[in-house]
């Protein structure tokens, strides 16, 4: 008889799979198969590096189990195991065109405005701003375009990011603040960010920490 792992804690899902249990931890790569692709296809720029990088990251989650200790959570480990790999496939290919849309700041995305019924011209001005991020991204180097999607996609806190980066705090917050100001001079160079700190059709300004 199967047993049905779906409701099984996390903890025992590691304990099992740590042990050699193949179907624990495909219940761990169920559970998190979508978060991982997230990441791995923002950072890499498209699906098929995506999954690639994906796949090696489970891959060495598999077989580092047994030696993970649990001194940081299991999604801070493998989120780490999938930046790892998708800086080492960006690297391998020579390729600095993964992208993401991250905000430049800790609020929601100024791309994502409430309303209830905007017009077609906003649909649209929205979609060429999104894309004008996108390609500003495209510029920044991996490591920057890696420690901002961890943060504002992914919404990890300083010490997670530390830990999935094996970085003090200290040098997570420099690097995030050098990050979005390398966003902040392509996009005001480009016309899509003002001088005062607003992007094109935003009421609000970005705020620093």
């Amino acid at each position: 008889m199967t047993f049905d792992f779906t409701t099984t804690p996390e903890q025992e899902l590691l304990t099992k799979a740590a042990k050699g249990s193949r179907e624990a931890f495909g219940e761990l790569v169920r559970r998190y198969e979508k978060k991982v692709l997230t990441l791995s296809n923002r950072l890499c720029g498209n699906p098929d590096d995506g999954a690639d990088a994906a796949q090696e990251a489970f891959l060495s989650a598999w077989q580092g189990l047994p030696r993970f200790r649990g001194d940081a959570n299991f999604s801070t480990w493998l989120y780490r195991l999938t930046s790892n790999a998708c800086m080492d496939l960006l690297r391998r290919r020579g390729r600095r065109d993964a992208h993401a849309g991250p905000s430049l700041n800790d609020e929601e995305t100024p791309l994502e405005i409430p309303d209830a019924a905007p017009s077609p011209q906003e649909l649209v001005e929205r979609r060429e701003l999104r894309q004008e991020l996108q390609d500003a991204l495209q510029a920044i180097s991996p490591e920057h375009r890696q420690i901002l999607i961890l943060r504002e996609i992914h919404q990890l806190s300083y010490e997670e990011i530390g830990r999935a980066l094996s970085l003090d705090a200290g040098t997570v917050k420099s690097r995030i603040h050098r990050a979005r100001e390398s966003l902040r001079k392509i996009l005001t160079a480009r016309g899509t960010f003002s001088a005062s700190g607003r992007l094109k059709g935003q009421k609000g300004g970005l705020q620093h920490e």
